[in-house]
């Protein structure tokens, strides 16, 4: 796969990023900023429409919300779906260029800093302060901060919670003479290594990794490894310690289990992971808690119904506390240049509040949506539905590994990406090697 880098990196390179995607860009077929903003006053927005923006595995969510929101306000919702790895260049295209097509995102919190930097999203800040029906000290407090916060500003709103947890295959395990799944990652790796040798002729591998060259999939890897190795992106202060000894472990855990994975991990995105964990293929795979949602669900094409578990993700080195990791989430913003800011708040205020999110965690078919309230994932038919999920979210609470947020950071991201992928390749040396050159270009990018 080719890489290009992030358009959020350093401002010339955005700028020039930005204009050269220009030419491919997708043609938006209505202008969303091109009226004024009404029916704020007194509520009432029947007939209106509102352009938003989210990623193709939110696609289920997206048609619920445009129905109930509807219901509520009688407000048209006009989804506008993107590849995943692609809507934040696009929000920030679309503001940039002057189309201004766009009302309200859902990108990728790791974007915040960088579409606040270029002037794509609205500062929130006096308006969420002002607002007791939002409700902030109901967020999750780990999720709150990186899903919402920059430079102490408040520019988003927290949509999908994604933590990533440990789903394993209990008739897998159990036919390789495993009872419980692994606590550590080097238990994980044994698993891993003898169902594969036991079962690979057959099509049966230890696990599923997530190694395909993108920040949301090979980068989510990588860190589901550094919070279990007790390892931060950055210090206290901000300051990247991406090469320290429980980075390093956390780089070669993923090494060692290279050759032992659903093949070849460096092609396995999440259509691939998750088609083999469906069939019932894959002894382990690291996803978020929504997974199984649709595990348990026939009318999804799964084949683990009943089959299968989950729990935290293990330990490593001298770390025992297992702790979650916020590898993907999602949140709400509002363009910067809507004319709409009346309606995309009343919207985003609902998209993200308590009873929406619990909705949306046992909606069928599965809406791809994780807790983002405690309220919600304390909700009582979530956990008398899905106990176990319930459970494993509740890692959440304790805190939770984040990625960077500010200026520089989704670019810092592919860096970190890049040089992953060299080192599964062969073509990185060592892992401490690779992760003093990413530190050396943190340390450029994020001071």
């Amino acid at each position: 796969m080719t890489t290009i880098r992030s358009p959020f990196g350093r401002r010339a390179r955005r700028v020039a990023l930005v204009a050269g995607a220009a030419t491919v860009a997708l043609a938006f077929s209505a202008c969303a900023g091109g009226s004024a903003d009404a029916g704020g006053e007194d509520g009432d927005f029947t007939g209106q429409e509102l352009s938003v923006l989210m990623i193709s595995s939110h696609e289920g969510a997206a048609e619920w919300l445009t129905t109930e929101f509807e219901k509520e306000t009688g407000a048209i919702i006009k989804p506008v779906i993107v590849p995943y790895d692609e809507i934040g260049s696009k929000l920030a295209l679309d503001q940039q260029s002057g189309a201004n097509t766009i009302d309200v995102a859902a990108p990728w919190y790791t974007s915040l800093g960088d579409l606040a930097a270029d002037g794509a999203i609205q500062d929130l800040t006096e308006w969420v302060d002002g607002n007791d029906a939002i409700d902030v000290d109901d967020f999750i407090p780990s999720i709150w901060e990186p899903y919402s916060q920059v430079d102490g500003k408040t520019y988003g709103l927290p949509f999908d919670g994604d933590t990533h947890v440990l789903f394993y295959n209990k008739e897998i395990l159990a036919r390789n003479g495993f009872d419980t799944p692994p606590k550590t990652w080097d238990e994980y790796l044994e698993q891993t290594k003898t169902i594969t040798e036991n079962e690979g002729a057959d099509g049966v591998y230890g696990a599923a990794v997530f190694g395909q060259k993108s920040p949301l999939i090979l980068g989510a890897s990588f860190a589901n490894r550094l919070a279990g190795f007790g390892g931060e992106f950055v210090d206290e202060d901000g300051k990247p310690t991406i090469n320290s000894p429980e980075a390093v472990a956390a780089a070669q855990a993923l090494v060692d289990v290279n050759d032992y994975a659903l093949p070849t991990p460096a092609e396995t995105d999440f259509g691939a992971g998750n088609s083999a964990w469906f069939a019932g293929k894959v002894g382990f795979i690291e996803n978020w808690t929504d997974l199984g949602v649709r595990s348990q669900d026939p009318e999804s094409g799964s084949e683990v119904v009943d089959k299968w578990g989950v729990t935290l993700l293990p330990t490593g080195g001298d770390n025992t506390q297992s702790r979650a990791s916020l590898v993907a989430g999602f949140s709400w913003v509002i363009s910067a240049n809507t004319q709409k800011t009346a309606l995309a708040q009343k919207f985003i205020e609902f998209a993200s509040s308590s009873e929406v999110n619990a909705k949306l965690l046992t909606a069928l078919p599965p809406t791809g949506i994780d807790p983002n309230r405690v309220s919600s994932l304390e909700d009582p038919t979530y956990g008398e539905e899905y106990p176990e999920i319930q459970e494993a979210n509740r890692a959440t609470l304790d805190g939770a590994l984040a990625w960077p947020t500010g200026e520089n950071a989704t670019e810092a991201a592919q860096v970190l990406t890049d040089e992953l992928a060299k080192l599964l390749a062969g073509e990185g040396g060592s892992a401490q090697d690779t992760l003093d050159r990413v530190q050396a270009e943190w340390e450029d990018l994020l001071g």
